[in-house]
């Protein structure tokens, strides 16, 4: 009859097995008080600055300023209360909130939960970054709405733009949100260049169009003038022309060298010889009128070097 084996050492404990967790229990009660304790005076903390940062902001007005226009709709989207100034300080208290359980986790002192609060803090930057392209975006969408209304009034086209204005800006905005989020960044970027190339696009074709015959016309209309002007140019060529050869050929007459060293032989008393300038003589009296005027001044008759005429 075979017979049951004894208990050795190396059979399995469940006393000492039970033994060792609760002792390792224990062992990390002080942590998990400590983290506790790290949660607690960081949600405190938290609590009083996102306080302070709403105060602030609603004494600078940035409610007023961000819910006016155009913008206040996109506003409205993300902070249903029309208080974007809750909403930041709120988002204020979740950043601050995630270092607080980073602190109590490290608290712990467990590896793995360590880790992927570390992963989920590197991605806190990109959030924020969005967060304040967000803002900005909306500050820009009501300011472009105000400055369409104060500039373009009620009109049909001022309504138009007043609308189209601001969400291409929040458009563009939404486009680098998610590639800063990192959502399926090529599919957005490819989206992004496509709706630029499309709105450029038309654009072109609105204003070849629709602008075909302004554009005619006004063509059309200098062509006209200088077909109408091109007579009285022509003549003010020509006597601008004629002018400037006149003045220049009395001025090379009047300046020109008569002798000395490498100039012309100077004439001698008897071989100089005279002539009566008429009226309108370019090449007498230096003050006559090259164009023969009335009004030109006579030179008086010279004589020759007996005394005679």
């Amino acid at each position: 009859m075979p017979t049951a084996p004894a208990p050795s050492g190396g059979g399995f404990n469940i006393l000492q097995s039970l033994q060792n967790a609760f002792t390792t229990f224990l062992s990390y009660i002080p942590n998990v008080i400590g983290a506790l304790l790290v949660l607690l005076i960081g949600y405190l903390i938290a609590r009083l600055i996102r306080a302070g940062i709403s105060r602030l902001l609603r004494k600078v007005r940035v409610d007023d300023k961000l819910t006016h226009g155009k913008g206040g709709e996109y506003v409205a989207r993300f902070s249903p209360q029309g208080k974007p100034s809750q909403l930041v300080g709120l988002v204020v208290q979740y950043v601050l909130m995630v270092f607080v359980i980073v602190s109590a986790v490290g608290t712990l002192n467990i590896p793995a939960v360590t880790g992927f609060v570390t992963l989920v803090l590197s991605y806190l930057p990109n959030v924020l970054a969005a967060l304040l392209i967000f803002l900005v975006a909306a500050a820009v969408a009501a300011a472009v709405g105000g400055l369409v209304q104060r500039t373009m009034g009620d009109t049909p086209t001022g309504r138009v733009v007043r609308s189209a204005a601001p969400t291409l800006v929040m458009a563009i905005a939404v486009f680098m949100i998610l590639n800063q989020l990192g959502i399926a960044p090529v599919i957005v970027t490819a989206t992004y260049i496509a709706l630029i190339g499309a709105v450029a696009l038309g654009s072109a074709l609105a204003f070849g169009l629709g602008g075909r015959d302004a554009a005619a016309d006004l063509v059309n209309s200098g062509y006209r003038r200088a077909q109408q002007n091109r007579e009285q140019v022509r003549q003010d060529v020509q006597v601008g022309r004629e002018r400037g050869q006149a003045e220049a050929q009395q001025y090379t007459q009047q300046y020109a060298p008569s002798g000395g060293p490498g100039g012309a032989h100077a004439a001698g008393p008897s071989e100089q010889t005279t002539r009566v300038t008429q009226p309108g003589d370019p090449y007498g009296d230096p003050y006559a009128d090259p164009y023969g005027g009335a009004d030109a001044p006579s030179a008086a008759p010279t004589t020759r070097g007996n005394g005679r005429l």
